[in-house]
């Protein structure tokens, strides 16, 4: 097995809560936890025997955090799958609206509320925008995900949205086709953003925290042509539920006693040159950097607007039908909270289709369920 988030945390998570006791959120606390105590004894589990050679093996359960390397892979698949059910038969934009680096620190000290503005800016000015016949003249429907790190993990909010070209008349039925492979005009989005945004701090009494250069500078938006959807979804999924650094990417770990001197080297590809590039920090200037980027209790990383909405979600199966494509089926769209992401996992599988996935490692033989294992009797913080 190579090295693990998990390992770090376990060798000097102790030590980085003591030193920072008094600054740590209990997001970040509840998150070192949960990522050390994954498939442990800590969460309990099953133990299975193989009648033939008399072996056990020991299956303990996941944490099921949304910042857990290990507990993701499953649930991406499975949002991918649903997003694919709601394509619709044209063509797709992306749009990715990002906030100047000035606003950052701010946004670090106020992120439930500046992440939620930026979702509330960036989608309204969006869809006002896409009302106007020049460009659209209807309703739009965009899936917003947002996404707050670099490839070497430096702190950089921004939203990605996924549109399909086109909208809804105001008549409730008609389909409004965008041009081919313009969707909406990014200058005047970078400017109505930049004002949407501005008004929201106005509004949280924030506003005087920020320099007054970031309002004359150009905020960086993007729009472009993405084909069918297919390819901007299966690059969407990943965000969705993948976590600020995946497991294999940490290359190497020199452990000199403290988390000051022990260094960890992780690898991330270069955006625009596709290299490959090592960077190596400090244990605890890594955790530093993972953990700008574990997101606030309950917060949904993940928004529907406009004809995506829930609310709206009969109109959209009858547009499905109309361009050709297959009617929703009676799933609800999914939205990404912790509300459950501090929970162990119980036996959600019954023992008996749990043992036929465990081979002996000795015969190969399925395994049988013998007994469960109870979490041992210590807590979250």
């Amino acid at each position: 097995m190579g090295l693990e988030l998990a390992d770090l945390f376990r060798e000097f998570g102790a030590d980085y809560r003591k030193k920072y006791a008094d600054n740590l959120l209990p997001s970040h606390r509840q998150a070192m936890w949960a990522i050390e105590a994954c498939r442990t004894e800590r969460l309990g589990g099953q133990v299975f025997g193989c009648e033939k050679c008399q072996e056990f093996q020991y299956s303990y359960h996941s944490c099921r955090n949304r910042h857990c390397p290990k507990c993701q892979h499953e649930l991406t698949q499975n949002w991918l799958k649903l997003q694919q059910e709601l394509l619709l038969n044209v063509p797709y934009f992306f749009l990715t609206f990002t906030l100047p680096s000035e606003l950052r620190d701010l946004v670090r000290a106020n992120q439930k509320a500046l992440y939620s503005l930026l979702f509330q800016a960036s989608a309204e000015v969006s869809q006002k925008l896409a009302l106007d016949p020049r460009y659209i003249g209807g309703q739009i429907g965009l899936v917003g995900v947002l996404h707050t790190w670099t490839r070497n993990l430096i702190y950089h909010p921004h939203v990605h949205y996924l549109a399909p070209g086109g909208g809804l008349h105001s008549d409730g039925h008609t389909w409004l086709r965008s041009q081919s492979k313009f969707f909406l005009p990014a200058p005047a989005l970078s400017k109505l953003f930049r004002a949407a945004f501005r008004r929201g701090l106005v509004k949280l009494k924030l506003f005087d925290r920020v320099p007054s250069s970031v309002w004359s500078k150009k905020w960086v938006v993007h729009c472009k042509h993405v084909g069918n959807g297919q390819t901007a979804l299966k690059y969407l999924a990943p965000y969705i539920h993948r976590v600020a650094i995946s497991n294999r990417r940490l290359l190497s770990f020199v452990n000199r006693g403290s988390m000051e001197t022990s260094q960890i080297t992780f690898q991330y590809r270069v955006s625009n040159t596709r290299q490959l590039k090592r960077c190596t920090l400090s244990v605890e200037q890594f955790f530093q950097r993972f953990l700008r980027h574990i997101l606030p209790h309950a917060f949904v990383k993940v928004r529907y607007f406009g004809f995506f909405g829930a609310s709206v979600r009969r109109k959209l199966a009858a547009l499905q039908q109309r361009l050709g494509t297959q009617a929703l089926g009676p799933a609800e769209p999914q939205t990404t909270s912790s509300s459950s992401e501090h929970q162990t996992t119980s036996s959600q599988e019954s023992a008996h289709e749990a043992s036929s996935k465990i081979l002996c490692p000795t015969c190969g033989l399925p395994m049988t369920f013998k007994r469960n294992l109870a979490p041992l009797q210590c807590r979250s913080p």
